[in-house]
């Protein structure tokens, strides 16, 4: 009996394991062949790549970029806006529940050079940002911005903190320059899947050409030699090549013109070459009737007449399946029916899904003066109109992997323990098709403190064609000191006094270094200045009636080292009431 039941104990026992066995399958069937799945269909997944006129990620899958742009790194805070009120952990935190997929990063190539070192931080509230150099600052914000799942592109905004430039290259910044900090660029993230690719340079506009075939002014050649040296460090970029603003014979004098970095109508019989092949994704930018008042937005059909300016300009290429087009800047502070019947056509052209054209929306940012952010002024809360509107277009990413750390080798600098005064003004000068334009300042009195204000102002066409003064308008901004009548006069101009009107506005809040700015205006009879013309020497000052002194030591826009003509982006300047140089406080 003890041997019967010894036989049957096993039978039972081997027919619970083969039991359990079954069971286990089964499980591991249901739970771990669905992940499998999931995962393959995953949109983002890995390194991204393009087909006709889609992106794919690795698994071939279609994807959208659908994103925001942050600027800061770009000026001469040189990181990211908004620290000195919040922590960028939190920033990006928002950003992401918010439903952008992208983060669209401008820089300038000045942020790499010693002695550009971040400011107008609040350490209490980003202590691990503690000196570090910009580019250190960088990757902690991609860092992060990966973890959250958001993809970066990098977006080469100027070669230095003053003001955009036409070309890519500037005297104080060469081509080789410009490729090289690429190159370190696309060395140092080419183990981040998340950083997808470069935008080459932004906003490209005359005497920049499409395929003039010229190898100082011809952007497309440009493009391609940037963008085949970026990939022969990461193969694996993306490659984004915004367009000029005129296409065409004559180009700035008689082509087709539309915004600056806007016009990709040369690539349908030139298009851009890259040594790896599935990499090249155009980019755009447009903008409605408050930033510039473009012809098409005063056509009797507005705005049923914009997908026609749209597939003129850019749209073709995605409606031929040539290429993928990426709009990487819109905005606007939405004020008016125009821009209202703007936004919401452009909206409507770019199309929902996965076959949509991609876009990063201009911007995060409260302080662009022109088309305000997402942030309300105070860094926190949302402007929902806008947001509502962008909801129906977003696309959200499943896919994505935490990158390898990041190299810090960089030299190491240490700012300040103490934010320096923050910005709140516009960062970026508003891109006006045709113009481009520079102001030189200096000091008539380099006394810190004096009862006679001395500003003196040249204004110098670095544009490609003629422009009227009487649409120019330039601003110093500074403290009053002691609320009081003010009185101005022009001492000479070459212009003719008699041309010159100044006035002078209070602020209805006070700004860094400003409660006040003094306004240089034009009569008709100022003339106008060819390209490459200076306006020679306008020489004025001002004083409160009182003749109490004023402090100039904490003026925005003073400079004691200017006693000689200089460039000086703390004078702005405006063109039919566009900002165009410089930077508000």
């Amino acid at each position: 009996m003890q041997g019967a039941n010894n036989r049957s104990g096993g039978w039972m026992r081997r027919r619970i394991y083969i039991a359990m066995a079954a069971l286990l399958i089964f499980i591991t069937a249901a739970v771990f062949i669905p992940l499998n799945i999931q995962r393959v269909n995953a949109a983002g997944e890995g390194y991204w790549h393009t087909s006709g006129s889609q992106i794919l990620d690795s698994n071939n899958q279609p994807v959208r970029i659908a994103g925001i742009n942050w600027f800061g790194f770009e000026t001469a805070n040189y990181v990211v806006h908004g620290l000195w009120t919040r922590g960028y952990r939190d920033m990006l935190d928002q950003i992401a529940s918010l439903g952008y997929n992208t983060l669209r990063l401008p820089y300038s190539n000045q942020l790499f050079d010693a002695g550009s070192t971040p400011n107008s931080i609040d350490f209490a509230k980003n202590p691990d940002l503690q000196g570090l150099t910009g580019l250190q600052i960088m990757d902690k914000i991609i860092a992060y911005a990966s973890q959250k799942g958001l993809r970066i592109i990098l977006d080469r905004h100027r070669p230095d903190s003053g003001a955009q430039s036409a070309l890519w290259y500037t005297s104080a910044y060469s081509e080789a320059r410009w490729i090289s900090d690429w190159q370190m660029l696309a060395n140092r993230y080419k183990n981040n899947p998340m950083v997808v690719g470069a935008d080459l340079h932004n906003e490209p506009h005359a005497p920049a050409c499409w395929g003039c075939g010229d190898q100082s002014v011809d952007w497309r050649l440009a493009a391609q030699r940037a963008g085949n040296a970026i990939l022969s460090v990461n193969p694996n970029w993306l490659i984004f090549v915004e367009g000029v603003d005129c296409y065409g014979p004559g180009g700035a004098a008689s082509g087709d013109c539309t915004w600056w970095g806007g016009n990709l109508e040369g690539a349908a019989t030139s298009p851009v070459q890259l040594s790896v092949s599935n990499r090249l994704v155009y980019s755009a930018h447009d903008y409605p009737a408050s930033v510039f008042p473009q012809s098409w937005f005063s056509a009797p059909n507005y705005p049923n007449n914009l997908p026609g300016v749209w597939d003129t300009h850019w749209g073709y290429l995605v409606k031929n399946h040539t290429a993928p087009v990426w709009l990487g800047e819109f905005g606007t502070r939405l004020q008016t029916t125009s821009d209202q019947q703007w936004l919401s056509t452009l909206v409507s052209y770019l199309g929902t899904g996965a076959s949509g054209i991609g876009w990063t929306f201009w911007s995060w940012n409260p302080n662009s003066g022109d088309t305000g952010g997402i942030l309300q002024d105070d860094w926190v809360t949302v402007n929902q109109a806008k947001q509502n509107i962008l909801n129906p277009i977003e696309f959200p990413l499943t896919g994505g992997s935490v990158p390898t750390p990041i190299p810090t080798n960089t030299p190491v600098t240490t700012p300040t323990n103490t934010p320096t005064p923050r910005p709140t003004g516009t960062a970026t000068p508003t891109p006006v098709p045709g113009v481009s334009l520079q102001i030189n300042y200096k000091t008539g009195t380099n006394l810190a403190t004096t009862n006679i204000v001395r500003p003196n102002f040249q204004v110098v066409n670095t544009g490609n064609s003629s422009i009227n003064l009487s649409n120019v308008v330039i601003r110093y901004w500074y403290t009053v000191d002691g609320d009081k009548p003010q009185t101005y006069a022009c001492d000479y101009a070459a212009v003719g006094c008699a041309n010159i009107q100044g006035s002078f506005v209070k602020l209805s809040s006070a700004r860094a270094n400003a409660d006040y700015y003094f306004q240089i205006s034009f009569t008709s009879g100022a003339g106008s200045l060819a390209p490459g013309a200076n306006s020679n020497d306008m020489q004025n000052r001002f004083n409160k009636n009182d003749w109490s002194n004023y402090n100039q030591a904490n003026d925005y826009s003073y400079n004691s080292s200017l006693t000689n003509w200089g460039t000086s982006i703390r004078v702005t300047a405006y063109y039919n009431g566009a900002l165009v140089w410089g930077t508000e406080p």
